[in-house]
């Protein structure tokens, strides 16, 4: 699974010129579901050839501009999904993202790509990093309220016999496999050479998390998300020693992750890391009701809008799965909100978004009902 990120946001956002087409769509991991995926995507495609068709372009250059996903009708392709799938098309543009986000059906032709569903993987609202530990293996799942999906790792070595198998090579080291156990015990993969004692063998676990968080760390670069480590209780210490990550929280998943499923970590993280969401969201309401009246906060659309754009916004807020659809008029600094999607429109809520993203500016991807002042955007603004 690709990592999406700021830095691959940004790429969204400044490189396709043009026309832009972005389609979501919710997909599954397991069951006859599987099978019924394909089938709404190549529904879309053909919703997204229609609308291209009917904005005015040739019906031959509307199938060459998605002939690239075509090339996702694959059977191992559809085998192998998260919760949702999101395609962003342009001249001379194509990628993809299988993020753990249960996304609605959703086609957007504009003149940039539509990211607003995409928002809750680029805000510290309810998305976390998890890091299993083991000393046979090692696994990074990016998780969110509802889900959770593993992040490859092709930098990051998977077991301490790999992390240590070139170095030291003077001290012997001997390899001895056992049997993981359940109920936190952990005899898998221990190191040792002639001799080796407990210190010994803290040092070698303490060499291969160093490599493991070398990797850790270039893969998060730039990520604010918190990290919660799963493992043996003894392990944390020492890989909390190793860590560069300046988001790895101080409680974790214990019990022996290898015999965990994906759902099963995904259940424990949520129950240590929810109340942290909970305090921020809440600190961030509370900041919003005390400056209300001042000058400083808006819930209405127009005023949100314009205050993104300029770089005015300090905290947004957005209800998830909510489209303003409109324009703006930079120039002239007005808003026109349609109540149905017009040609050349575009959601100003996404618009909001984006602009308060760019500009260094907290956005916080939240239920509807969580908004402040129950509207589809509230701010805070900087000044």
């Amino acid at each position: 699974m690709k990592l999406f990120s700021i830095d691959e946001a940004k790429i969204l956002i400044e490189q396709p010129k043009g026309t832009c087409i972005s389609i979501y769509m919710p997909t599954h991991k397991l069951g006859t579901q599987t099978q019924q995926d394909p089938i709404r995507f190549k529904n879309l495609i053909k919703e997204a050839e229609d609308n291209l068709i009917e904005g005015g372009m040739r019906p031959q250059d509307a199938r060459d501009m998605l002939a690239r996903a075509h090339e996702l009708d694959d059977y191992q392709f559809w085998q192998h999904q998260s919760d949702g799938l999101a395609i962003f098309i342009a001249d001379n543009f194509f990628s993809y993202y299988q993020v753990p986000l249960n996304f609605d059906e959703l086609v957007v032709i504009t003149d940039r790509f539509h990211l607003k569903p995409m928002l809750q993987l680029l805000t510290n609202d309810g998305k976390f990093y998890l890091l299993a530990l083991s000393q046979n293996q090692i696994r990074l799942f990016q998780g969110t309220r509802y889900s959770v999906s593993e992040i490859d790792l092709e930098d990051v070595p998977q077991s301490i016999a790999e992390a240590l198998r070139y170095d030291d090579p003077e001290k012997q080291l001997q390899f001895h496999t056992g049997t993981a156990q359940g109920g936190g015990g952990d005899r898998a993969a221990i190191f040792h050479g002639q001799g080796a004692g407990e210190d010994d063998q803290k040092e070698n676990i303490l060499r291969y998390f160093r490599k493991v968080d070398s990797g850790i760390e270039e893969l998060l670069k730039n990520q604010q998300c918190p990290l919660i480590l799963a493992g043996v209780e003894y392990l944390f210490p020492i890989y909390k020693e190793a860590n560069n990550y300046p988001n790895l929280i101080d409680e974790g998943v214990t019990g022996n992750p290898d015999i965990s499923k994906p759902e099963e970590l995904h259940a424990q993280a949520w129950e240590v890391i929810q109340p942290h969401f909970e305090k921020n969201q809440q600190e961030l309401i509370e900041r919003y009701q005390e400056l209300a009246g001042t000058g400083q906060t808006s819930d209405n659309i127009s005023e949100v809008v314009s205050a993104a754009y300029f770089q005015r916004v300090d905290s947004l807020f957005v209800g998830i799965g909510i489209q303003k659809w409109g324009s703006f008029d930079a120039e002239n600094n007005q808003l026109e909100v349609h109540d149905e999607q017009q040609t050349g429109d575009e959601d100003l809520m996404d618009l909001a978004a984006i602009h308060t993203l760019m500009n260094s500016g907290t956005v916080y991807a939240v239920e509807p009902e969580s908004v402040p002042g129950n509207s589809p955007a509230a701010a805070i603004f900087r000044y």
